[in-house]
């Protein structure tokens, strides 16, 4: 089966989610950087995988649930720490952020069914800034993303470029938007309003300008 890769931050103020203040607090935007990632793993944690990994700069909190084995990121650029996550795998592995907390297991399905690597050799997520949310391949060569320019917006179209120069076969993943700015979050907890992320929104914007 599929390894499931989540790579993410410890949610600790002024590390995290640094483009919400203003008009968040570090110490909100953190609260809601733990909330992202709280929905994102439990997202993860009901989907069929063969492993759950959670590639942590940091230490884990009360947010993990169980299931997950917790590794820690490489030193380096963004490229580097994403080669060296898909590099903990020998077999089809699916690496997603902690940005996106709308995501569900109905998202992810396609690149997690009995048949997703029939017909496709790689799974792309993109994103709304130009980036990808999500990133599977049925052989993870960590070649494949070093050197791929990160949190630029060219991103996703130069990693999608290496995918198809490899002459791999890509299914798309939906286009989701990242939590970067206060108007993502806004968004984003519109888009999925049950989750722990609007809740924790909604609250905080009571009482934030915004």
């Amino acid at each position: 089966m599929t390894t499931v890769l989540v790579i993410a931050k410890e949610p600790v103020p002024g590390r995290v989610k640094t483009r919400l203040t203003p008009p968040f607090s570090p110490l909100q935007a953190a609260r809601l950087a733990e909330a992202a990632l709280a929905d994102t793993l439990a997202a993860v944690a009901a989907v069929p995988a063969g492993r759950r990994v959670l590639v942590l700069d940091g230490s884990p909190g009360g947010w993990l649930p169980p299931g997950f084995e917790v590794v820690p990121q490489c030193a380096g650029g963004l490229d580097e720490r994403l080669a060296a996550a898909f590099a903990l795998c020998d077999g089809p592995a699916l690496l997603i952020g902690m940005d996106t907390p709308q995501v569900t297991g109905e998202l992810l399905a396609p690149a997690l069914a009995p048949d997703a690597w029939r017909a496709h050799d790689a799974w792309f997520g993109p994103a709304a800034d130009g980036g990808f949310w999500a990133l599977g391949l049925a052989d993870p060569d960590p070649a494949l993303l070093r050197g791929v320019p990160m949190s630029v917006p060219e991103t996703g179209a130069v990693q999608r470029g290496r995918l198809a120069e490899a002459g791999l076969r890509v299914g798309e993943l939906p286009l989701l938007r990242d939590v970067d700015t206060a108007d993502d979050a806004r968004l984003v907890a519109a888009e999925a309003p049950s989750g722990r992320f609007a809740a924790l929104h909604a609250d905080l914007t009571g009482a934030v300008a915004l």
